[in-house]
């Protein structure tokens, strides 16, 4: 074998490794800013915000559902309309991208009024005012001073911080009727960050305390020795004690709902990264592998990583990719050891996610979503399933790993009418990936010296 041909051989290698790293060209298309706007425009009056979509078996399916703002995912919405301001300031407007045919971030305050009233008045939000307040973190990022998105993030972090019990070590998810029965769900991890987004604003140490031991308490009773996590923790309030452990929309009390397992991901590496607490990174490890290595060989993210497979078809869960897709983002961000592995298996979830799910004909960005199979509410467009789609790109172009380069005209993505092909007219990526490099230098050295 020759040096050229040693050569020539690396070179496919190299190519050929990297391929897999390339993105799905629809995170970037004209349809997502064309269907948000779409949404926005169509709101009801008194405002009432998407949740998910109708479902499969109608006749007129992925078209959107609105409910009122006292709602767990009403902040979602409005968090997409500013997501798409982002975009618009990483990118610019053009024609290829569309981002010029609105104005996302007037958008984004003029819907989100419709969740002030809930500062002092909800009764259905409980745990999730901190999902609710994602916008109004948001508008703080653009306008520092503004005293709406100040006092939004206050009361809902004062809201969040009245649920907490010093005995058990965690906010309260839902309320019971049993007061001494107090449940705490895994999805509660990612509503810390509003607690975080306060002290910010007041330097409240208490805030902080509070979100450091439900994060300790989290770690220590929801999760299994395999670093899966069950959906709901049961405790006496009085005692602290642990009931019972078991789920709620996963498919039995053994099992490992999917998108709880990203949100534990995401929650707990967002805890890392404001804490650099050593534990919280390897709970977010923990986290992550087995979510990567429990996904199927055809790619797609279940929506019960042990939901049987018969009788056929398991549901997806596209939601439940995405999420995982950000955190994967942001643990990559916080541990960047592992930074190429976690942004890779990031990569591919997207492209796999985009591949199944990607809907030009529904309302959606996204079809494929399980909101709760066990209430028979699946195969849905998911309003924080389409938000997390977008942040995901956002956070890829703001890491240095994607271009702005969007789809083109002739893009079959570009055209509702036509089927997807996930595999074509890719937006590149605009940076290798490390370990690769470090590969090619070593075999590259050691052709030289054989050679």
């Amino acid at each position: 074998m020759s040096f050229f041909v040693f050569q020539l051989f690396l070179f496919l290698y190299w190519n050929t490794a990297t391929a897999s790293s390339t993105l799905p060209d629809e995170l970037f298309s004209p349809l997502i800013t064309q269907k948000i706007a779409n949404t926005s425009n169509s709101l009801p009056s008194p405002i009432q915000y998407p949740q998910y979509t109708n479902t499969w078996n109608v006749s007129n399916p992925g078209t959107w559902l609105d409910f009122i703002p006292d709602t767990w995912t009403s902040g979602f919405f409005p968090a997409t309309l500013y997501a798409l301001n982002t975009r618009k300031t990483l990118c610019g407007a053009t024609d290829a991208n569309a981002l010029g045919i609105a104005d996302w971030l007037e958008l984004g305050r003029s819907t989100s009024t419709g969740l002030i009233p809930l500062e002092t008045n909800n009764t259905n939000l409980q745990h999730d005012v901190g999902f609710v307040s994602f916008p109004f973190s948001e508008e703080l990022l653009i306008d520092s001073q503004n005293e709406t998105a100040i006092q939004a993030i206050n009361l809902f972090a004062a809201d969040l911080a009245a649920r907490f019990n010093p005995v058990v070590g965690c906010t309260r998810s839902w309320d019971t009727s049993d007061p001494t029965d107090f449940t705490v769900i895994i999805d509660n991890m990612m509503n810390l960050e509003v607690l975080w987004a306060s002290y910010a604003l007041t330097g409240n140490q208490t805030l902080i305390n509070i979100a450091n031991a439900h994060a300790n308490t989290t770690m220590i009773n929801h999760f299994r020795e395999d670093g899966s996590t069950w959906h709901v923790v049961e405790y006496n309030s009085t005692t602290g004690d642990v009931i019972r452990k078991r789920t709620s929309q996963g498919y039995s009390d053994s099992s490992t709902w999917s998108r709880g397992q990203a949100w534990a991901l995401y929650g707990f590496a967002n805890m890392y990264n404001h804490t650099k607490n050593p534990d919280f990174l390897s709970t977010a490890q923990r986290a992550a592998n087995y979510f990567l290595d429990n996904i199927p060989s055809d790619g797609n993210v279940p929506w019960d990583f042990n939901a049987p497979l018969d009788p056929p078809p398991r549901p997806a869960d596209s939601s439940a990719a995405t999420v995982a897709a950000n955190g994967l983002l942001l643990l990559a961000q916080v541990d960047p050891t592992n930074a190429a592995n976690w942004t890779n298996a990031a990569i591919q979830i997207l492209q796999n996610v985009t591949s199944l799910a990607w809907n030009p004909s529904w309302q959606s960005l996204l079809s494929n979503g399980t909101v709760n199979w066990p209430a028979n509410n699946f195969l849905t467009g998911i309003v924080y399933g389409d938000y997390y789609y977008i942040t995901a790109a956002n956070k890829l172009v703001q890491m240095g790993l994607a271009e702005c380069n969007g789809s083109t005209a002739s893009n079959p993505a570009s055209n509702p009418t036509s089927t997807p092909s996930p595999a074509s007219n890719r937006a590149s990526l605009a940076q290798l990936i490390p370990q690769d490099v470090d590969l090619y230098i070593i075999i590259t050295l050691l052709s030289m010296y054989l050679y």
